[in-house]
């Protein structure tokens, strides 16, 4: 077959795929990092995931999605999405709804009954997993895909963790909760509940365990001494939520307070409302600029008439109200106390002041170092005790359910190569996509699609989701507007612009390659394709 016409000239050139001295530059495809995926604790493959949902095919999209996170309906409802803060369409109109994308795939899995795929085959090798939240459960997914075997053991009565017990159901569902454990555990786990362990040694031992994986939670509320009678209610607020998730909700009364500026301080007054208070009302000691909670959230609960008394510490719990402290911040941003008080009616007071993790099960571990309530851990999650790993809340890092799983995942990979006397080197990183390597000429605007809302009035009087999912028509107008940062989708600019016909294609989902016998250098390519999956690099001499 001939090729189509095409002006060359001939240098005389006597080296291979040259195609004369005036070529400085030469152009090559390459692969970069998608900003979404750099930013996922949780390492998922954003932008492989979306590239399948975007051309309808949901449950390819799926399968890929869960290769790194086994709980897409769950992540899809209760992940802060750093990757949407890190989206290049941000500089475009709005980031793409990766989050709600998400939920869409895991809620439509439990619809069709999708199931994991079943666990590799058996390697002999037994591995405890302790705490059965997102660390624990993402840890036990991977291991089992890896084929070892996993008892997940964990002191409630129900798997979850935090998951079930310090998020309220009007953020997570149980029956979504449910299904997806129930998955993991379908591909043959061994279930111990209301079982703690006391001593993580001798568990090992009489186990006969060859590795574990430590994924206890932040379930114990930090607590202050503050002056009160003997009448006065003062509670923790993760006791409280931990409570309402049993249906064992403890008398507040009609006016609560909550003391604190974290999403957990957010999570106890908006439940508080829906039990009945009239008035839940947040003490913050600094201001909403300072506030750690996550913008969303208190944006919700002020929509559903929790109110705010920013810059206030509580000073004591006097009979029917508090005795709050103004405050001021200093240079630094630092609250200082100004002498000045004034006085808050309450019936009860939550105390949502941070939270602990319970690491006495390490006591009898003399090579694992604990500082600052913390385990240290190197690159592959393992402590300083060979074979005993951790993740989660109980090592640095930030403390949301997302990164738990990362670490779950990365905890798996090196239980693996421990129990076989490997070391694994790390992949080499693709350089990040960034926005100004982008030709978004192609682009054209498309508003972000919003998730609906359970209507405000409804919220105050039970546990309904209060955020929805997208309809199969949003999600892939969402799953669309992805950009593909740094990654060819075919689209077939490259192929189309070239003046010399030096781009072939090789064929659906194969992509392109350069014919240099043809290619000038002239870069028209590069500067044309939307993605930036294309450089120019120095010709060879």
């Amino acid at each position: 077959m001939e090729r189509p016409f095409a002006i060359t000239l001939d240098v005389g050139s006597s080296r291979a795929n040259h195609t004369g001295s005036w070529r400085v530059e030469r152009p090559v495809y390459v692969d970069r990092m998608p900003p979404c995926n750099d930013a996922c604790p949780a390492g998922e493959n954003i932008q492989g995931w979306l590239y399948e949902a975007e051309s309808g095919n949901y449950e390819a999209a799926w399968r890929k999605l869960v290769e790194e996170n086994p709980l897409p309906g769950v992540m899809g409802r209760i992940c802060f999405h750093p990757c949407e803060t890190a989206c290049n369409r941000v500089q475009v109109d709005e980031a793409v709804g990766i989050n709600a994308v998400e939920r869409f795939l895991g809620d439509l899995a439990i619809e069709r009954g999708w199931q994991l795929a079943p666990a590799g085959p058996d390697t002999g090798k037994r591995i405890l997993v302790v705490g059965a939240g997102p660390g624990g459960l993402s840890a036990t997914y991977h291991l089992r895909r890896l084929g070892h075997q996993v008892r997940l053991v964990d002191s409630a009565a129900q798997l979850g963790g935090m998951m079930r017990y310090g998020i309220p159901a009007y953020r997570l569902p149980r029956s979504v909760l449910d299904a997806e454990i129930a998955r993991i555990v379908a591909m043959g786990v061994d279930v111990e509940l209301n079982h703690n362990v006391s001593d993580i040694e001798r568990e090992r031992e009489e186990g006969g365990f060859d590795a574990v994986f430590l994924a206890v939670g932040a379930q114990l509320g930090r607590r202050v001494s503050i002056p009160a009678g003997d009448s006065a209610r003062v509670i923790d607020a993760v006791s409280f939520l931990h409570r309402v998730a049993d249906d064992d909700a403890p008398m507040l009364g009609r006016r609560v307070v909550v003391y604190g500026g974290g999403d957990t301080a957010l999570d106890a007054a908006r439940t508080a409302r829906r039990l009945g208070a009239t008035d839940a009302v947040i003490v913050y000691r600094r201001n909403q600029d300072r506030m750690p909670a996550h913008g969303e959230e208190l944006e919700q609960a002020l929509g559903e008439g929790v109110t705010m008394r920013w810059l206030s510490t509580v000073d004591r719990f006097e009979d029917d109200h508090l005795v709050l402290e103004k405050m001021r911040l200093n240079e630094e941003g630092f609250p200082e106390p100004t002498g000045e008080f004034e006085e808050l009616g309450a019936d009860a007071l939550l105390l949502a002041l941070g939270q602990d993790t319970d690491l006495s099960l390490l006591a009898q571990a003399p090579d694992v170092v604990v500082a600052d309530g913390v385990v240290e851990v190197v690159a592959s999650m393992m402590t300083g005790q060979l074979g005993v790993f951790a993740g989660g809340d109980a090592v640095p890092a930030d403390r949301t359910a997302t990164v738990a799983m990362g670490h779950g995942k990365r905890a798996a990979r090196g239980i693996d190569d421990f129990v076989f006397g490997r070391t694994s080197v790390p992949a080499e990183r693709h350089e990040l996509a960034t926005f100004d390597r982008l030709n978004t000429w192609y682009y054209s605007d498309a508003a972000r699609t919003t998730r609906p809302e359970l209507e405000r009035v409804r919220r105050q009087t039970n546990f309904e989701e209060v955020v929805g999912g997208l309809t199969e028509r949003n999600a892939l107008f969402e799953a669309r507007r992805c950009l593909s940062c740094g990654n060819c989708f075919e689209c077939d600019n490259c192929f189309g612009v070239c003046p010399d016909n030096a781009v072939i294609k090789l064929g659906p989902m194969q992509r392109y390659e350069f014919d240099y016998d043809f290619c000038k250098g002239c870069g028209i390519c590069v500067k044309e394709c939307p993605c930036g999956a294309i450089e120019m690099v120095p010709e060879r001499i």
